[in-house]
């Protein structure tokens, strides 16, 4: 069947509902009827309550917590639309999950990351649609095409909107130094690295900077903020340094144990995260600010279903 011939249609879980929504405005399309339900032993029921036949649908479900659930989920959502006879699938993962275990860092661990990309290929994905993997060789992960999107251009027009004279971008690891010398260009700045250690999971170490920080505004950039333990102790040794406000921005607000804490207490003007993860009210704080990544995904989608370039977002 020809794309033409092939009418665009979105179906949503319960992970993100809202940018579900959101992205469906952006493109002028409802969301897909859908019934996405627990039976009473906690089992995923879903029923899809419209036509798919011959259609080109795209599922749209983070991966973000309660985890594994959303992962059950979507790959539930993508069978049904497989044996509902779909012309194509491409999930739509805002967040991808299980990403910072994409390579073994000692002996026998797992490599979840490839995992779960089998998973969602066996399940009958036919391309994958992503932003800001925690490592872009991720990518390399699936058999099938997909679409990485950064929400770097987003972050960077927030920026360079409130103007500032004398900024500097800190990477807040050496692995984050691609992503910070982007963003960077965008907002005409040069860049600072932290250079930390990891004792163990969720635990970091400042360790030294590189560069010069002295009197200018920072504006951090990290994929994530989960523990909020990098960015927080980031801050602080920023500040030390002789920085004269400090800012962090991230494209996934994951946001989990001590996070809310460690952020009110560190020395931050402004937590700038974008919405690919939602942020309940129990989250919310003063000084986080969010971006939609909804238009930029609604684009994405508009040119995979017209078979067009989605690189051309990024000139």
């Amino acid at each position: 069947m020809e794309t033409e011939s092939a009418r665009l249609k979105i179906f949503s879980g319960n992970a993100n509902p809202e940018l579900a929504r959101e992205i469906g405005a952006y493109l002028g399309v409802p969301l897909g009827a859908a019934k996405v339900s627990r039976f009473s032993d906690g089992e995923i029921s879903i029923a899809i309550d419209e036509s798919v036949r011959g259609e080109d649908v795209f599922v749209i479900q983070p991966t973000c917590e309660p985890v594994n659930d959303n992962l059950m989920e979507l790959l539930i959502l993508i069978d049904a639309l497989r044996r509902a006879s779909a012309w194509r699938i491409t999930a739509v993962v805002p967040y991808y999950g299980y990403a910072r275990q994409e390579r073994k860092t000692r002996a026998r661990d797992p490599i979840s990351a490839k995992l779960v990309a089998n998973l969602i290929t066996a399940a009958g994905a036919d391309r994958v649609l992503t932003m800001d993997l925690h490592a872009a060789a991720i990518q390399g992960f699936f058999d099938i095409p997909v679409d990485h999107l950064t929400a770097v251009p987003i972050l960077a027009d927030y920026f360079n909107s409130k103007g500032f004279d004398r900024a500097i971008v800190v990477s807040p690891d050496l692995g984050g130094v691609t992503r910070a010398r982007n963003f960077a260009e965008r907002i005409g700045a040069e860049i600072a690295i932290i250079d930390k250690r990891r004792p163990a999971p969720n635990v970091a170490e400042i360790m030294n900077l590189i560069g010069d920080v002295k009197n200018k505004t920072v504006i951090m950039i990290d994929d994530l903020i989960d523990t909020a333990g990098t960015i927080c102790q980031g801050a602080g040794a920023l500040m030390e340094h002789g920085a004269r406000a400090v800012y962090a921005c991230c494209t996934h607000p994951v946001l989990s144990g001590p996070a809310l804490e460690r952020l009110a207490a560190a020395p931050l003007q402004e937590v700038v995260v974008c919405n690919t993860i939602p942020v309940p009210e129990s989250k919310e704080m003063a000084r986080l600010r969010r971006l939609s990544v909804a238009p930029l995904l609604g684009e994405a989608i508009i040119r995979i279903h017209k078979d067009l370039s989605v690189s051309k977002l990024f000139d």
